[in-house]
């Protein structure tokens, strides 16, 4: 006898929904964020303990120390004065008991006094965070947008007109030194020509009201920007060119062609969007690149930021505060590279943030 005709009939399956195909997917794809992230902070931390205790045994093998500088700006001083300022900042310790005490403070969030500028370390930070970020965010975008733009352009008919202007351009800026290109522009726009200040962040007057101050602001930021951008646009404008010229040949772009596609539209949407990876990867990798060039641009348009304050700290041997400052560099970096990361899932979700 048959089920059909015994009358049992066999029990249903569930039919999943697209809704929850989607729900779950996206669960799914939340529990591999949150797995990534917490695998690399978990990296993260021995990294910035080597980093830490690098910097400290580098810092304390260079000559001098902040005893000696305040002596010699006092025109000298007696060897039991200089103990006694030793003895008061604490570097009659040993090292390796000053490196402990320096490591249990920095695990909880504590960067130690600067002498020097008579306030925590962590507070010096903090006031020129705000300079920096401005400063290296305006350059990198600048650098991006110059750099793809660019590099588009280059690449749509190689060895054009266009392509030759846009590399010995790129190629002039890249082998120009940036201290050298921020004196040039300092020059040209600064002096002969008066169109644009040449230091500081703000002219330092309030009479014109907060759009006044906007704009001083801009104004200021323009020549930097230019300085410490234009070097890594000319990068990027190399990488974006050849990144491109491989994609061009293969097989999904000839389909594409093959169909009669615009040849703009498939250099816009087949070809830059799959050159982008290797520009990624190279903005994380120059991240500190980034950070070092602020060092130069800030002292020479006298910025007051982290790369002045870090310069400021080298002359003066406030150790604490240069050590805060390079901590501080090193997580920007880290930061940088988890978000580089998963910026590559965006482009190519084949890739996906467990790789």
């Amino acid at each position: 006898m048959s089920g059909a005709t015994s009358g049992v009939r066999p029990p249903l399956l569930a039919q999943p929904s697209p809704r929850s195909d989607v729900a779950a997917a996206r669960r799914k794809r939340r529990r591999h964020l949150l797995r990534f992230l917490a695998v690399r902070i978990a990296q993260a931390v021995p990294t910035l303990l080597l980093v830490v205790v690098v910097n400290f045994t580098l810092l304390n093998l260079a000559p001098g120390d902040l005893a000696q500088v305040l002596a010699g700006e006092a025109g000298g001083a007696s060897p039991e004065y200089v103990a006694q300022l030793r003895e008061s900042f604490g570097l009659n310790e040993p090292a390796w008991l000053r490196l402990l005490h320096y490591v249990q403070k920095v695990a909880t969030l504590d960067l130690g006094y600067s002498f020097r500028n008579s306030m925590p370390v962590s507070q010096l930070i903090v006031e020129r965070i705000p300079a920096t970020l401005l400063l290296t965010g305006s350059a990198l975008l600048l650098a991006i947008g110059v750099g793809l733009a660019g590099g588009f352009l280059a690449a749509l008919r190689p060895g054009s007109w266009v392509d030759r202007t846009i590399s010995s351009i790129a190629l002039l800026v890249y082998a120009t030194p940036g201290f050298l290109l921020g004196l040039a522009l300092i020059i040209v726009f600064g002096v002969k020509l008066q169109w644009l200040p040449v230091g500081g962040m703000s002219s330092g007057s309030d009479a014109g009201g907060d759009w006044s101050a906007f704009g001083s602001l801009l104004s200021h930021l323009v020549l930097p920007v230019l300085t410490l951008g234009l070097f890594f646009a000319s990068i990027y404008v190399r990488i974006t060119r050849a990144a491109m010229l491989e994609v061009r040949g293969h097989d999904y772009v000839r389909t594409a062609r093959a169909k009669g596609v615009a040849p703009l539209r498939i250099a816009r949407r087949h070809v830059l969007r799959n050159a982008l990876l290797p520009v990624v990867t190279v903005i994380g990798l120059q991240a500190g690149a980034l950070l070092g060039g602020a060092v130069l641009v800030e002292v020479v348009f006298a910025w007051p930021g982290l790369g002045r304050l870090a310069f400021e700290a080298v002359f003066q041997r406030d150790f604490n505060l240069l050590s805060g400052v390079v901590l501080c560099g090193a997580v920007a970096v880290l930061i940088v590279n988890i978000a580089v990361d998963l910026f590559y899932s965006v482009l190519d979700p084949r890739i996906g943030v467990r790789q």
